[in-house]
């Protein structure tokens, strides 16, 4: 009997040690959140909430072809729309760039990308390339496009480095990455807090990766739009 104690003694104290250790581990790496910014990363939007993308309201809420105004897409331009959803804001991008332009629209869940080439087939555009991309790799060409655009999707990357990593060999010298993120600064925007982004976070973690901020615009209603250059 005594040496049944001392051997569940051992076992509990071999537990115990364990978990010290794994608690030791997640103090110094935290997962999920920004290494930089301390940013607690939000959960990605699944494709069975779609429909919150094309919702009627977003036209008044974020005047989405107010913020394409100011990004002045050229006709021609190649372009990215990453974490496209089901394409709300591709086919704006696509009727832009025009028919000797061109989208890569990229999404990490192959039923956004299938809702969107639905999209596509009933607006008759041919001049969008469905790219399934992951986690830490879009997936899109090297050195390619002119402007790379995340709406409400940066602040859902589980590994942003990588990311940005990835889209700064995508773009041209002269390219173009920009945010829209509802700002942060401003609690009245009903949007969950880990939904939102401040400028200073978005600057810090964006620039760390070989990019500077170029321009802030505040025109829209709820959003930031970010510009960064390539360094």
């Amino acid at each position: 009997m005594h040496k049944q104690t001392r051997f569940a003694a051992l076992c509990l104290a071999l537990v115990l040690a364990a978990a010290t250790l794994v608690a030791a581990q997640q103090t110094i790496v935290s997962p999920g959140v920004h290494p930089i910014s301390g940013r607690r990363y939000a959960q990605t939007m699944s494709y069975l909430g779609a429909d919150w993308l094309d919702r009627s309201e977003r036209v008044q809420e974020e005047e989405p072809d107010v913020a394409l105004d100011a990004l002045k897409l050229a006709t021609g331009a190649s372009v990215a729309d990453v974490g496209a959803g089901s394409g709300y804001m591709t086919v704006k991008m696509a009727r832009r760039v025009g028919p000797n332009g061109k989208v890569y629209a990229n999404d990490i869940q192959p039923q956004m990308l299938t809702l969107l080439k639905q999209r596509l087939d009933r607006e008759k555009l041919t001049n969008v390339e469905l790219v399934l991309g992951t986690f830490d790799d879009p997936r899109l060409p090297a050195s390619t496009l002119d402007l790379i655009l995340m709406v409400d999707v940066y602040h859902e990357f589980s590994q942003p480095q990588a990311m940005l990593r990835r889209m700064r060999e995508s773009l041209k010298p002269d390219g173009r990455l920009v945010l829209l993120e509802y700002r942060k600064e401003d609690p009245s925007i009903p949007i969950r807090p880990d939904h939102k982004m401040s400028v200073a976070e978005a600057k810090m973690e964006v620039e760390a990766e070989g990019y500077t901020l170029a321009t802030v615009d505040e025109r829209l209603p709820r959003q930031h739009i970010l510009v960064f250059t390539k360094n």
